[in-house]
């Protein structure tokens, strides 16, 4: 009878469908729910999962030495619901603190609103009152969901609009398209989602500023709360999380939307005619072409005849020496100053210290690119007289502007440099770097069949205008 009093306890659990999920200390496993978006969780082009709460959970998984396993689902409910049934140990998806009681709230780390966003062309909404009688699509499940139900108790004539199978962005691009009048979504999201799709406006602000946090149980393991909430403000204090910050939503409001839609419109019009060069750059240099693509544009607007009246020229804008180094006869010949412009962005690459990690290795060999490796390293020099970090790309923005004051430059054999201009390139670098892999398809050569190579070729012959 000792087995039976033994066994009944478990044979009762399962009978009632309950199962307690063993915590991160027991199991050496963090199980984390999240959604894809672009502020949460994304699968990059090389097939590698990326993302500002990606990064940050692994982040605090490994300073509690544990594995991390996400589990991504559709919308903010499915999160909640899961966390309630003990199916993970948090939920880590751009969340706002919680009215179920079942639930609570972690550390915040972030603060954001819920905005109404409209199409240019669309009458815009500048009141509550003016939402009366028209539609407002949503993300089924989210916050923002809830929000306009609050919303509809003192306005009701508004008209809901739900969507169960597409992210917030999709719903952007939808507005974009004149698929609907207006979407209420994260400010983040359409921070950046603005940058892609230039004809969205900003509208009415709905409800106040909430905190961005993580979500655990009510009966959560206390240890594991704790060990969030000392995390976060760890990483507060010695600057991971401003640096995070920085790699993911730094540079998304650089672009005016004029610069994004003539961006965008070049792509289109402009980009066919030299997209293969860009290719084959790739291959030479093994650096995605459509970085090299956003640097030539941040350089020349995609222009091959463009001159600057201190003398550097053509797509990536050479200066004569660096064009002689690398054996360019002409520099206004895009195919020469295409291949010439992205050798010597990768060398600059290849000459920063092994310590220089990525993405901020990239970066700063943009910034490179603008004013040169001897400036950079006087910089770099002027960041360790500060005890700023020489490596990261977040300091050393800071640092560069400080290239242009005499108190700085008498000091440096490099002499002075304009590095607040160096700063903006690389800015916008990244963010049309962004919007051109939002539009454009990586290229993988090795991997093509004939047929889709043949398919290919013939695509890029259509797309290319008469000569």
């Amino acid at each position: 009878m000792r087995w039976f009093s033994f066994l009944l306890p478990l044979l009762m659990l399962a009978a009632c469908g309950e199962s307690r999920l063993p915590s991160p200390a027991e199991s050496r496993e963090l199980v984390v729910l999240t959604r894809e978006g672009p502020t949460t969780y994304e699968i990059d082009d090389s097939g590698a999962p990326a993302g500002f709460e990606h990064d940050l959970v692994h982040l605090f998984a490994d300073e509690i030495g544990v594995n991390v396993r996400f589990v991504v689902v559709k919308h903010d409910a499915d999160i909640a619901k899961r966390l309630k049934k003990g199916k993970a140990h948090m939920g880590a998806a751009w969340l706002s603190p919680p009215t179920d009681p079942a639930l609570q709230a972690g550390p915040s780390y972030y603060a954001s609103a819920n905005i109404i966003a409209q199409n240019e062309n669309t009458l815009p909404v500048e009141t509550p009152d003016d939402l009366d009688d028209k539609p407002v699509q949503v993300v089924a499940g989210s916050r923002q969901a809830m929000a306009l139900q609050e919303l509809r108790k003192q306005f009701p004539r508004i008209q809901i609009s739900e969507h169960k199978r597409i992210s917030e962005l999709q719903l952007l691009e939808r507005i974009a398209e004149q698929s609907g009048e207006s979407a209420l979504v994260d400010r983040a999201v359409l921070d950046i989602a603005s940058n892609y799709y230039p004809q969205l406006q900003y509208a009415l602000s709905v409800g106040s500023e909430t905190p961005i946090v993580w979500l655990f149980p009510a009966n959560a393991d206390p240890v594991l709360v704790d060990q969030a909430k000392a995390f976060i403000e760890s990483r507060r204090d010695d600057g991971t999380l401003a640096r995070l910050v920085d790699r993911y939503f730094g540079h998304v409001e650089r672009l005016s939307a004029a610069d994004s839609l003539r961006f965008v419109e070049r792509i289109r019009t402009t980009l066919p005619q030299y997209r293969t060069m860009f290719q084959a750059a790739q291959v030479n240099t093994g650096i995605d072409w459509r970085l090299l693509a956003a640097l030539a544009y941040q350089e020349s607007q995609w222009n091959p005849l463009a001159t600057s009246p201190t003398g550097v020229r053509g797509m990536m804008m050479l200066t004569e020496d660096t064009a002689d180094h690398l054996r360019v006869s002409n520099r206004l010949d895009p195919k020469q100053s295409i291949r010439a412009g992205s050798q010597y962005f990768s060398d600059l690459r290849d000459m920063l210290p092994e310590s220089v990690r990525e993405p901020d290795r990239t970066w700063l060999a943009i910034a490179a690119y603008n004013l040169g490796m001897g400036h950079m390293n006087g910089a770099r020099r002027i960041a360790e007289g500060l005890k700023k970090d020489p490596d990261s790309w977040y300091e050393m923005k800071t640092v560069l502007p400080l290239l242009a004051r005499p108190e700085y430059y008498e000091r440096l054999k490099s002499g002075r440099a304009r590095g607040g201009e160096a700063v903006i390139t690389a800015e916008n670098v990244r963010m049309y770097y962004d919007i051109l892999s939002r539009y454009e398809p990586p290229y993988r050569p090795f991997a093509e069949s004939p047929a889709a190579a043949r398919a290919n070729a013939q695509a890029e012959r259509n797309s290319s205008p008469p000569k």
